[in-house]
């Protein structure tokens, strides 16, 4: 009987510390379901605020431990207007995001940037499988357009894709395939795609500088009237590829697959370094496109434009 109340006691008291461990550990929260809101409210869970004036709310998280993924609300500045997006964040072995003096939150892919949120903002995966983005007064600003499409639900990826995907979690939709100005290992720019700078680093709004593919090549745009080209890498020759030209961002080079696709050699490499952490290219405002690193501080590693294989 009495090593009867001793088990009772110790499981009782295994099953209270757990309990406590796992509230105080959030570890990540890569996915979600239907029928799912989130408030953009200063009382929202995993909200942090950085010293840089940042702010990000996540919804998704994906890892624990350095630099990981995210999805949700940012806003840099005074905080008046707020992009849902992608963002790398700096990550514990909780899963809680850290407030490092250097390594504030960077947006890599974003839905609304040309019409930010307030506070009061609204995100709803609906039961129809319909991604919503609301402002505070309840007007409609972007979705997904997935409604009917048969989504289950929603995940944030290792290499930062937000994605809905259905029963046989096959993808419905995905960030990927909706470029801002950035890009991360293991993404595609097709032809059809491009990239558009911001106006500058507070202002979200689509800049004076783009990026394609075209069947020829890699071409970047100065958008004026009529837009001027003033970068461009050709890749001579005949077709052999029955897909779309693309570019692909990979672990040591901008790959070219302009008359090819993979598994073939790519017609030609802009060479990128080597990847030692997180790691993403952005064109940036003033129109180059460069390579940004985590090395104990977000630091430019290369400006690919202007560079030969």
């Amino acid at each position: 009987m009495k090593k009867q109340l001793i088990s009772s006691f110790l499981l009782a008291f295994f099953l209270l510390i757990s309990h406590h461990l796992t509230k105080a550990q959030p570890f990540d929260y890569p996915t979600a379901s239907l029928s799912t809101t989130w408030n953009n409210n200063v009382t929202a869970p995993h909200s942090v605020s950085f010293t840089d004036g940042s702010t990000v709310r996540a919804i998704l998280l994906r890892g624990t431990f350095g630099p990981r993924f995210a999805c949700g609300f940012y806003c840099n500045g005074p905080c008046t207007s707020y992009l849902f997006g992608v963002f790398i964040v700096q990550t514990n072995s909780g899963g809680g995001i850290v407030q490092p003096a250097i390594g504030f939150p960077q947006v890599v892919w974003s839905a609304n940037r040309n019409h930010p949120v307030k506070l009061g903002a609204k995100l709803e995966l609906n039961a129809a499988g319909d991604l919503v983005l609301s402002d505070a007064d309840g007007s409609h600003v972007w979705s997904t357009k997935t409604a009917g499409k048969s989504v289950a639900g929603m995940q944030i990826t290792d290499s930062g894709n937000l994605v809905l995907f259905n029963s046989r979690n096959t993808s419905v939709w995905q960030s990927f395939d909706h470029q801002t100005d950035s890009m991360v290992p293991g993404q595609k720019l097709v032809q059809g795609q491009k990239l558009v700078s911001s106006v500058s680093s507070t202002n979200w709004g689509k800049g004076l500088y783009s990026l394609e593919v075209t069947n020829k090549g890699l071409v970047a745009y100065l958008e004026s009237n009529p837009r001027r080209v003033y970068y461009s890498y050709i890749i001579n020759g005949v077709d052999r590829s029955k897909e779309r030209s693309y570019v692909k961002f990979l672990n040591g080079s901008l790959s070219l697959f302009i008359h090819s696709s993979e598994p073939s050699r790519p017609d030609a490499e802009i060479p990128v370094p080597l990847a030692s952490s997180a790691q993403y290219m952005k064109l940036m405002p003033d129109g180059h496109l460069k390579v940004l690193e985590w090395q104990s501080g977000w630091n430019v590693v290369a400006d690919l434009f202007g560079v030969r294989s």
